[in-house]
Formats: structure tokens, C-alpha cells, sequence
């Protein structure tokens, strides 16, 4: 599973999961990578919805655009489609596993406790500040950062 598709799944998917793929897609922009990056949320409240926008000015501050993103909910096919999906706290988690067909559920992981073996919940900082915003993708940076390490992708930047 050198390049694994990749799912990241939060509440709503206008504030982590949009983060995290941009972060994602970022880290590993080559030709080399095969496998689909995407996010999703739980709810379907913010479909077609671009992320909130202090993850857009979040992202934009380190040099990412995720503006172009639109939320998505989690589909029954994701479970076959993704090698992995990345829940970003334990309440998503436990609701994928409601979701997902016993034969996909290994597939599922907390985002923390996967990238780099700790068991963290990313908080959602829907509520919070920008600084809020900001502690966020420091986390998911370092996670994704260990991710690309994980598969011995060739990061680039």
C-alpha cells in the first residue's frame, strides 16, 4: 500500500477534513502518487459548502488553497472505495463503525492514533477562534507529515 486512497472524515467537512486533505494533497503533489485523497463529514449539513472560512485562511497562511473543496458526506461506497479513512476524534470514528459493512471495517482508523500512534482527537474548531484554526493544522500537519513518512512518499515540500 505504497499510495493508499485516503478518506479524511470529520463532523461536517468544512473545518479538519478539508484541512487535512488540502495538507495531504500538499505534502505529496507528484505524479507519483496513484492513490485518491479526498475528505468527507458525517452530517450532511454543509454539502456543496466550501470549508469554513478561517480553514481557508488557515490553509492559505502556509501556502495551500483548499477553496475549491466542496463538503461531502461519507457514501456507502467510500467503505470499498478508500484503502483508509481517517476519522478525526473517537465520535466519528464510532459513528463510521456504525456506517461501514463488517468486511471494510479495518479500514477504519483514528486519525492521530494511525499517523502517529497516539490517541488524540483533533478538536473541531468550529466554535473556537482562529487560533483555534491554527492549532488544528499544526496537528494534522505533523500527522500528514507522518503519514507521508509511513509510505515512504517522496514529500514535496
Amino acid at each position: 500500500m505504497n499510495t493508499p486512497s485516503i478518506l479524511f472524515v470529520c463532523l461536517g467537512n468544512i473545518c479538519r477534513s478539508p484541512l487535512a486533505e488540502g495538507i495531504y494533497r500538499h505534502l505529496v503533489a507528484s505524479d507519483a502518487y496513484a492513490g485518491e485523497i479526498a475528505s468527507a463529514g458525517i452530517g450532511g449539513w454543509h454539502v456543496g459548502n466550501p470549508p469554513d472560512n478561517r480553514s481557508i485562511l488557515t490553509a492559505r497562511q502556509h501556502g495551500i488553497d483548499i477553496s475549491r473543496q466542496r463538503a461531502r458526506q461519507v457514501k456507502p461506497q467510500d467503505f470499498a472505495t478508500f484503502d483508509l479513512i481517517l476519522a478525526m476524534d473517537a465520535s466519528n470514528l464510532e459513528r463510521l463503525r456504525a456506517l461501514a459493512p463488517a468486511e471494510n471495517r479495518d479500514r477504519l482508523h483514528l486519525f492521530s492514533h494511525y499517523a502517529t500512534s497516539t490517541d488524540v482527537d483533533v478538536p473541531d474548531p468550529y466554535y473556537g477562534g482562529q487560533g483555534d484554526f491554527d492549532a488544528v493544522y499544526t496537528m494534522l500537519f505533523s500527522g500528514c507529515k507522518a503519514l507521508v513518512a509511513k509510505f515512504a512518499i517522496e514529500p514535496f515540500s
